[in-house]
């Protein structure tokens, strides 16, 4: 358990990656030895090494290394907050060093921009983006939203690792920015994030996905569905907008009986066959599709639609959820749709 706990502090993003991933996985177990609040400071320590490691190596020009180093200490500094849920002093002193390392990141070739979505009524969405490989390289971009109550910042710390080297770029912007406004609103400021996307030098204006995480799926399937630009969405399959659907007409009908089978699979079909995009399904976990219920998409025979079912892990009365492995389905699927079989430039 401590090799996988404690992978070289070596800059190997891809050794770092896997440690962490075996960790997760086998964290019921290495908190019956450690409390899982140790395995948090001991995380935080390992994030503060490559942290250390990319300084020296940016101070020697080692771009790259340095760059890597950076990539392993957000990773670590993610585990970390994950274990570190019930502190809240905690998990703040780690989101400010992943803040930290985004802007050491942001100074390198693939710079990181803090940018703002001008929308009507003077109304302005922050956002940071990440350029696939710099200008004019005309690649597919992928519009992040994170879910609730974490910022973009901790989402783009989440999935920079994953996403660097796919030749994607990215728009992060936060769920709380979209969560206060009507749902028709909604659309239309996730609308003025494709159209900031669309009008981008370095952007393919017809291969643009969006991916909802956690509680922002809802809100991927509803722009999939509001704007004809998305090409492929990692969303909820319209599962959340049917079962308040039906939860409402069950209020409304005051009926304790259990609505028929084949009405619900005929409604489920209608929502998610609306849109013509690739879909992704992730269910499961802290998401609020259930997999049961994300398995009957698959069983309608949907068409282009693929489940992903993340990994989670329960440990003192709570569920941590394998994000390395689940990233790594979500982009890899999303590289598949946008940028595999099309023309690609190097950085």
């Amino acid at each position: 358990m401590d090799g996988a706990a404690w992978p070289q502090v070596r800059g190997d993003l891809s050794s770092t990656r896997w440690g962490a991933a075996a960790f997760l996985n086998n964290l019921e177990a290495a908190c019956t030895t450690i409390s899982r609040s140790e395995w948090a400071v001991r995380w935080a320590n390992i994030g503060d090494a490559h942290r250390l490691l990319g300084d020296t190596n940016i101070q020697k020009g080692h771009r790259d290394e340095a760059a890597e180093d950076w990539l392993c200490a957000l990773i670590a500094f993610e585990v970390a907050r994950r274990l570190a849920y019930d502190d809240a002093s905690g998990t703040a002193s780690i989101s400010g060093r992943i803040k930290a390392v985004i802007q050491k990141l942001g100074t390198l070739k693939q710079k990181i921009e803090r940018v703002q979505i001008n929308c009507c009524d003077h109304f302005e969405i922050p956002a940071y983006y990440l350029s696939a490989c710099g200008p004019n390289t005309n690649a597919p971009a992928i519009l992040c939203i994170s879910t609730e109550e974490e910022t973009a910042t901790i989402l783009l710390g989440r999935i920079l690792p994953v996403v660097m080297d796919r030749g994607m770029s990215v728009l992060v912007i936060a769920h709380d920015d979209l969560s206060d406004t009507r749902r028709s609103q909604s659309d239309m400021f996730m609308s003025c994030c494709m159209d900031y996307l669309s009008t981008r030098s370095d952007v393919d204006a017809t291969r643009i996905g969006v991916y909802g995480d956690g509680l922002s799926a809802p809100l991927a399937t509803d722009l999939a569905v509001f704007d004809d630009r998305v090409a492929a969405a990692v969303c909820d399959g319209g599962l959340w907008n049917l079962a308040r659907t039906l939860a409402s007409v069950d209020w409304l009908t005051r009926t304790a009986d259990a609505p028929d089978e084949e009405v619900v699979s005929a409604r489920r079909l209608r929502v998610v066959r609306r849109p013509r995009w690739p879909v992704l399904v992730v269910a499961g976990g802290r998401g609020i599709v259930s997999a049961a219920e994300a398995m009957k998409l698959l069983v309608d025979d949907t068409p282009d639609l693929q489940l992903a079912i993340p990994r989670m892990i329960t440990t003192d009365g709570d569920e941590v959820e394998n994000f390395l492995t689940a990233d790594d389905r979500i982009f890899g699927w999303l590289e598949h749709k946008l940028v595999l079989n099309s023309p690609s430039s190097n950085c």
